[in-house]
């Protein structure tokens, strides 16, 4: 009915799909022992979660992580390091000004997308505080 071709599209496309949950899921799975068994405050965990992805980036560790991942190594807070740091890189490729602005371009699209949805909910659905 389906070719050999469709068959392997669908096979390549599930281990894509396996291989992000599984390295996402490793990297929430990390929070959330660290969040169980210390008593860090969720900012500071996602700093660390970001000041990781940084470092790792920098010792070229998350590049390989991100490629055989895809957005299961992007989409977490570590991967906001890592866009952060590769856009500072790229940046520094072209001078001292862009490294230091190379980072801001480079999160630029993500963060206007957050704030604009943001806003959009805010007007759409009224806010309350939450309940205990």
């Amino acid at each position: 009915m389906f070719g050999a071709e469709f068959s392997n599209e669908v096979l390549d496309i599930f281990l894509q799909f396996l291989k992000a949950f599984a390295v996402g899921g490793g990297i929430c799975l990390i929070a959330q022992i660290i969040i169980n068994f210390t008593d860090l405050t969720a900012g500071k965990i996602l700093v660390y979660f970001m000041l990781a992805g940084v470092v790792l980036t920098a010792i070229g560790v998350y590049q390989p992580l991100v490629d055989f991942a895809g957005a299961g190594a992007t989409v977490p807070i570590s991967g906001f390091g890592y866009l952060l740091a590769n856009g500072a890189m790229r940046g520094a490729e072209k001078g001292f000004f862009s490294a230091i602005t190379g980072s801001l371009s480079a999160a630029s699209a993500g963060v206007t997308a957050a704030v604009v949805f943001a806003f959009l909910m805010a007007l759409i659905f009224k806010s309350r505080t939450k309940r205990n």
